[in-house]
């Protein structure tokens, strides 16, 4: 198993900074998930540990050694594609078996290699066949398994499901950590679909515009983020966020924004009159009665999915609020409806953007 550690790490590409900074160890062993929105630099970011890319500054360590001047090839690292890059005219067995080829492995070992690979993910009857004749899911364990057989030090993906659709993608989610419980290795996975991040990852790096936003373990990152951006990016659907005004009144602390007004708890830095921003997620916002409602909103959009119910909703002034709540709710659209928030499970954000408090408590 393989550590693979970032000092510093800054890339341009001319005048334009793309990379600004960036450390970050990914532990042996681990499944580690690098997760934002295109253009946030997680793909150059995998290509630079790869060595398909050089940095402008900062160096790139693995195992302890600094490969910056070490050529892709030689780092012992495997990469899988978005796009599959097989061989179209070469069989299964031929894609998987033909960087060992490449490097005079013995035929009876590289024989080894492909079969126990092929079995371990499910395609030994496709060996002879060629990439055209497979589905897209085939194809990607193809890839996977031509991995494998290098016996790397780890694995790098780049986005390798983005091609699939939903269902053969949550087929292949549960197969790739299967994978990973059962060979181990390190492994560092680029996407900017946070489901499959919460999925997948032990860890998750969240990244915006080049830089590092947080780092952590996926319900750590859910439960406590630390910034509006993570907030928001995280979870699905996404945290409500509404921007508010705090007031320091008689009963205490006051929330307030356009027909919405609510008492919590002390926030530690908030003062009175200071911007601030609400999150709750919309399994913490409650259909509530007259006497308990922080405010009143209209159903403009109800999900019945049998098993749970999305309701989205709008209030003047606000944007607009989303609930999940379990079962089967008879609410219509264009209905009126009261709803509170759990402030146990309240987020409170400053003018900046930086968590104040993640749990409110009395």
């Amino acid at each position: 198993m393989t550590e693979i550690k970032l000092q510093q790490i800054f890339k341009s590409y001319g005048s334009d900074e793309v990379i600004h900074g960036i450390d970050l160890t990914v532990n042996s062993g681990e499944f580690c998930v690098f997760v934002g929105p295109s253009g946030c630099g997680k793909s150059t970011l995998l290509r630079i540990i790869a060595g398909l890319e050089d940095v402008t500054s900062g160096t790139i360590e693995i195992d302890g050694a600094v490969v910056n001047s070490v050529s892709a090839s030689a780092r012992g690292l495997a990469m899988v594609f978005q796009s599959y890059a097989l061989y179209p005219h070469m069989s299964v067995y031929k894609n998987m078996a033909f960087g060992l080829e490449n490097t005079k492995i013995p035929k009876p070992e590289i024989e080894t290699r492909v079969r126990a690979a092929a079995q371990m993910l499910q395609i030994e009857d496709y060996l002879h066949r060629k990439p055209k004749a497979l589905s897209g899911g085939q194809r990607q364990r193809v890839a996977i398994g031509r991995a494998i057989v290098r016996n790397p030090k780890a694995f790098l993906f780049d986005e390798p499901l983005s091609n699939l659709d939903a269902d053969l993608r949550v087929t292949m989610r549960k197969e790739l950590s299967a994978l990973h419980d059962k060979i181990g290795d390190t492994m560092i996975y680029v996407t900017h679909d946070q489901i499959e991040a919460m999925t997948l990852a032990d860890k998750i790096v969240v990244l915006k515009g080049g830089c590092i936003e947080q780092v952590g373990e996926p319900l750590d990152l859910y439960n406590s983020p630390q910034n509006v951006f993570v907030a928001g990016f995280i979870g699905s659907p996404r945290m409500n966020l509404l921007d508010a005004t705090a007031k320091n009144g008689p009963q205490g602390w006051v929330l307030e924004a356009q027909n919405l007004t609510m008492a919590v708890p002390q926030v530690e830095g908030l003062s009175d009159g200071a911007k601030c921003t609400i999150g709750i997620r919309p399994e913490h916002v409650r259909i509530a009665d007259d006497g308990v409602r922080d405010t009143t909103v209209a159903v403009a959009f109800a999900e019945q999915l049998g098993g749970e119910t999305y309701l989205y909703c709008d209030v003047e002034g606000l944007p607009q609020i989303t609930v999940h709540q379990p079962g089967q709710l008879p609410v219509k659209k264009g209905q009126q409806i009261g709803l509170s928030f759990d402030r146990a499970n309240l987020h409170v954000f400053d003018a900046q953007g930086r968590a104040l408090a993640n749990r409110l408590t009395a």
